[in-house]
């Protein structure tokens, strides 16, 4: 197996269950047409940030790093009519960018995106009374992805979902000696996770067209 053909067996199941669509396409267009990095989640991954959202009724979402608004998007398109969703991008760039995207898909009305260090942004998430968050998804950057955690507990409720993105690093997420800002934030994040009495937790390994990874995603219980 090799990342080639991980890439093709991606596009198989896309091409029969993730249909083309025009919107996500231009999207992404824009977004590699302003410079951004390529770290948008893949279709089916996408699809997948979607179906979670649905099952779980989500009226209100989370997500801690917009970039180029294309998980925003496929969150956003899970919401009933009324729901809201909060994203938190810390660069200025990327969060122009994503405004555009999220016009571009109709969702201004749906989506707020928030503009500065999520570090900054999530207290006061709190201080302007902000309630439970049914899904919270974060995939911004790995360092502090402790706190996040920290910061998603107190914006969930038992119910909610905490999903991580980005959490096996290639595989180095195995390596306790590690200098690596990125995998030592992973790794106590989802240290953190396990001794939470609060979560129930998993982590999956991924390949794909993104290359070797994983996700983790826990249900709040108390």
């Amino acid at each position: 197996m090799t990342p080639a053909r991980w890439t093709e067996v991606d596009d198989y199941f896309n091409g029969l269950l993730v249909p083309p669509d025009p919107v996500l396409e231009e999207v992404l267009a824009a977004s590699e047409a302003a410079g951004l990095p390529p770290h948008q989640v893949a279709p089916n991954q996408g699809r997948l940030l979607n179906l979670l959202a649905r099952l779980q009724g989500a009226r209100r979402i989370l997500e801690i790093g917009t970039l180029g608004g294309y998980s925003t998007i496929w969150l956003a398109r899970a919401l009933p009519v009324g729901g809201r969703l909060v994203s938190l991008e810390a660069d200025p760039r990327h969060a122009e960018v994503a405004r555009a995207n999220i016009w571009r898909a109709d969702l201004s009305g749906v989506v707020e995106i928030r503009t500065g260090p999520a570090l900054e942004s999530l207290p006061r998430l709190v201080e302007e009374g902000y309630g439970s968050f049914d899904v919270v998804f974060i995939d911004a950057d790995k360092p502090n992805n402790p706190e996040y955690l920290a910061w998603a507990l107190r914006l969930t409720r038992p119910g909610s979902l905490i999903i991580g993105d980005n959490v096996v690093r290639g595989g180095e997420v195995v390596d306790p000696d590690s200098t690596d800002p990125g995998v030592r934030g992973v790794r106590r994040f989802t240290e953190l996770m396990a001794a939470e009495p609060r979560l129930s937790a998993t982590a999956l390994q991924t390949v794909g067209a993104k290359g070797y990874d994983g996700f983790a995603i826990a249900l709040v219980t108390g």
